[in-house]
């Protein structure tokens, strides 16, 4: 039993309820479904007869806390934080950390779940489809500011950058090598092709001692400095929307729900 001196002093029910949904979720994590109400209680400092002043059931606090692994609004608000006035490769760069965090979470519940959650998840495959869109969205609002040259429209952009994020960090996919965001985003942005008349420059012969490096040409005057990392055939139209993305709605799905 827990001693009075090592419980939390009494938080609103608000922030208690927050507090054992956040050790539940750990522990879930951790351990899978099958934790105590007794481990809950130690993981959130307080009495086990508190959980069921706040949740009827073990059972209905378990869920609770798979909820909140879900919830969008945390991932949305982050994303919300990102200087709109950055490069475009620095902005994906800090995306791709908060995305993957969020599905790197995710990707750890479902193992912990196991089969049997995953089977009743996939019954409702519009809760899925509602939040990818939702992230989507988010997504293309980030890329959309600026004058970088792309050739895809930034929801059919954001999509691609969510399917990269999703197979670089998914752990059955990497075998414990995930792919870092900049890579994520170079892959993106640059792919792994080298493009015509953009072949890799040969090994430049060592100087002799003290031979002075040579002056850079001049860049001939009123041509466009490239922005770095982009090829200069981005402009191509190779790149068309996907028609099957649905429309941002007027009023996003509520993003609490498993």
């Amino acid at each position: 039993m827990i001693s009075t001196s090592q419980r939390a002093a009494p938080l609103p029910p608000d922030e208690r309820r927050a507090a054992l949904i956040a050790s539940t979720l750990s522990l879930v994590l951790a351990h899978g479904p099958d934790v105590s109400t007794r481990q809950i209680a130690q993981a959130a400092g307080v009495a086990e007869g508190t959980i069921f002043r706040v949740f009827a059931t073990k059972e209905e606090l378990v869920d609770a806390a798979v909820a909140s692994a879900f919830d969008l609004s945390p991932l949305l608000r982050d994303l919300a934080t990102i200087d709109r006035t950055a490069p475009l490769q620095i902005r994906l760069v800090a995306a791709v950390e908060i995305l993957q965090q969020h599905t790197t979470r995710i990707f750890r519940l479902v193992d912990a779940l196991g089969p049997p959650w995953l089977a009743e998840a996939r019954r409702n495959p519009k809760a899925r489809t509602d939040q990818g869109n939702v992230i989507r969205q988010a997504l293309a609002e980030l890329i959309e500011p600026g004058p970088d040259r792309l050739r895809c429209e930034p929801l059919e952009a954001a999509r691609r950058l969510q399917l990269m994020t999703t197979a670089g960090s998914h752990p059955r996919i990497v075998e414990g090598n995930p792919l870092s965001p900049p890579e994520i985003v170079s892959m993106l942005l640059d792919g792994i092709r080298l493009r015509p008349g953009h072949e890799p420059s040969p090994e430049p012969e060592p100087r002799p001692e003290h031979e002075p490096s040579p002056e850079p040409e001049p860049r001939p005057e009123h041509e466009p400095n490239p922005e770095p990392g982009l090829s200069p055939d981005l402009t191509e139209s190779t790149c068309a929307p996907n028609p099957a993305l649905p429309q941002s709605p007027p009023n996003p799905p509520n993003t609490t729900s498993p």
